[in-house]
């Protein structure tokens, strides 16, 4: 894959440790490797300034506006209308992340699941996408996305997808989309290598979680937007087309998306 051809990184979080101390090398960086755009995301409300902030500074940087489950508990009395208000901001595309964490379990589960459906309410008046976060938590989050769209559709996707293929063939189903970050690239993760290849190339994003989950060749380092090509690389090669072409249909699967962000002329 050439660093001409076009990628998004549909997840990442500039304004945590390990970027925000060199944001504009970091950017400088996915930049050179021909990363052209960026969502940054939120995960508690005191953040949502600064990570708006440096979309207002950077052009080809979105935002999202959202509460983690694992911050689930501090904003049990987060208002509806806060998280509405927030959403009308020209740079905010997305809403999350949000969804459920039963692997950690750092928040009520009930409190996750009121404000999980409080998300899924916002994106449906919205139109804005759902960016959902979900682990060890296959079952209630189906029945939760199966039962808010049976109240009204709405927009979402699977990020870091890592879950069970029965769990991807459901949230397929139910129309959402599914981005693989630098997990998939990992030796032990054969299950999501298969299923991987079985993702409609129509609802197929590629993300880096950076800081977090730098894939090989960068694995245990600090992960960087600039390496969501490796990502795609891989997974090209493990579906068995053309890189350009995979990074082509994801970005466009980006924009389609999140349409708030206006597709590139």
């Amino acid at each position: 894959m050439t660093a001409s051809v076009p990628l998004i990184d549909s997840h990442c979080h500039l304004n945590y440790e390990g970027l925000i101390e060199r944001q504009d090398e970091v950017l400088g960086n996915a930049r050179e490797a021909g990363v052209t755009g960026f969502l940054n995301i939120s995960t508690r409300e005191s953040e949502w300034r600064d990570v708006v902030a440096t979309a207002e500074r950077e052009s080809d940087v979105w935002a999202t506006v959202g509460i983690h489950p694992h911050e689930a508990d501090r904003h049990a009395d987060l208002g509806r209308q806060v998280l509405r208000d927030a959403t009308d901001h020209p740079r905010v595309i997305g809403i999350g992340e949000s969804g459920l964490d039963y692997y950690y379990d750092k928040s009520d589960r009930t409190v996750q699941r009121d404000l999980f459906r409080m998300h899924i309410d916002v994106a449906r008046e919205t139109g804005l996408p759902l960016v959902i976060h979900t682990r060890d938590a296959e079952d209630d989050t189906v029945e939760i996305i199966a039962d808010e769209m049976g109240k009204g559709a709405f927009p979402a996707l699977i990020h870091c997808f890592t879950a069970s293929a029965e769990f991807g063939r459901k949230v397929l189903d139910l129309g959402l989309t599914i981005s693989l970050s630098g997990i998939v690239t990992f030796k032990n993760a054969r299950d999501l290598q298969d299923f991987a290849k079985d993702i409609p190339s129509d609802r197929l994003l590629v993300e880096t979680d950076s800081p977090f989950l730098a894939p090989v060749p960068h694995r245990g380092k600090t992960c960087e937007p600039a390496f969501v090509r490796h990502t795609a690389q891989f997974v090209a090669e493990l579906r068995g087309e053309n890189a350009s072409d995979l990074a082509a249909s994801t970005s466009h699967n980006f924009f389609k998306l999140f349409a708030k962000a206006g597709a590139p002329s």
